[in-house]
């Protein structure tokens, strides 16, 4: 049986949405939208902020889809385009809502995504805790899965100064969950 790889399928989607296949993109939206929205929380901190700039990065996907070379992998290019997003829509309004905030002040999100995230409860905070120079190359490579060279690709910044970022980040985040689980693990 004749297996499709992710990067072809992508291929094959961004080519029928070039083509004026709704659906195509539907499918894109659907397959990439849930993780992307965590992503644009970390980077955010505000659950609405976020979604604004999920739905932004599709629209700008949408209207650029003819200039994106689509033998390059879709993930890289859509999640550089999700940051930006999220740092233009963070640049334009000082109004961010911290998500703990958020949370305390909707019970019922709070309710829902509580079982999903409790027992990574420490490593969310730690996260959370870091500047965005660490916290979006932890996010993106731990979280997303991405390289150290895609992330370099997507934050448009030297792949040494991600390695360094990455290193630093992994730092602050053992001295942070150490703390925060009151020191009493050993982390390696």
């Amino acid at each position: 049986m004749f297996k499709i790889g992710v990067v072809d399928l992508d291929r094959k989607l961004l080519q029928d949405i070039r083509e004026g296949d709704r659906e195509a993109f539907a499918q894109l939206y659907n397959k990439y939208a849930e993780y992307a929205l965590r992503v644009a929380m970390v980077v955010t901190r505000n659950k609405m902020t976020a979604a604004d700039a999920v739905q932004e990065s599709f629209i700008r996907v949408y209207k650029n889809i003819h200039s994106f070379n689509i033998d390059r992998p879709f993930e890289p290019w859509f999640y550089r385009i999700l940051i930006n997003e999220c740092n233009r829509i963070l640049s334009k309004t000082s109004n961010t809502i911290l998500v703990g905030d958020f949370l305390e002040n909707n019970l019922q999100v709070a309710q829902e995504d509580n079982h999903k995230f409790q027992e990574y409860e420490s490593l969310y905070k730690a996260i959370e805790s870091l500047d965005d120079n660490n916290k979006i190359p932890i996010v993106l490579k731990y979280l997303k899965g991405f390289k150290e060279s895609e992330i370099a690709e997507i934050l448009d910044i030297n792949v040494n100064t991600i390695k360094s970022r990455l290193f630093k980040g992994r730092q602050k985040l053992k001295s942070v969950i150490e703390i925060l689980e009151g020191g009493s693990k050993n982390y390696e």
